[in-house]
Order: C-alpha cells, then structure tokens, then sequence
C-alpha cells in the first residue's frame, strides 16, 4: 500500500491516471500531454505500474498503458471500511 499512496501523492502521475481512465495509451501519446523529457515520463510510469495502478501490454513495437482498475476498487474498499 505504502508504493500506492506515493504513486498517488505525485500530480504528474494522478494526471496520467486522469488520461489512462478514458482510454489505453503509449507512453509516447502520454508524453503529448505534458511539458517534460519522455524519460520523465517513463519514471512516472514505472512508479505507477510498480504500484500496481497501470497496466502495460506490449503490442508490436509499442507499450500500451491502461488503468488497473481492480487496484482501485481495492483502495475504495478499504478507505470505506475506516468510514
């Protein structure tokens, strides 16, 4: 939980979420979106995949990634469970 919430603390990788909860991306079309070098945007990405937040799917010479929303569910769970 504790890589969950420091993926989560971060507003760089919350707006990726933001991006990846309408549809699957490369890091690439991510990258578009934001005004930083594609390596900073490969750390974010691998912050939030090791917390389990994206997925990533390797589809010829690209790397797609899309919200794990099985995670989620998880961390809404519990959150209401101390409600």
């Amino acid at each position: 939980m504790k890589e969950l919430f420091k993926a989560l603390s971060d507003e760089t990788r919350r707006k990726i979420l933001e991006l990846l909860k309408d549809e699957t991306l490369t890091a690439g079309e991510i990258a578009n979106h934001f005004n930083m070098s594609k390596p900073s945007i490969s750390q974010h990405l691998k912050i939030l995949k090791y917390s389990g937040l994206i997925l990533s799917e390797k589809k010829g010479q690209y790397v797609y990634y899309s919200l794990n929303t099985s995670v989620l569910d998880d961390l809404l769970s519990w959150i209401m469970g101390l409600k």
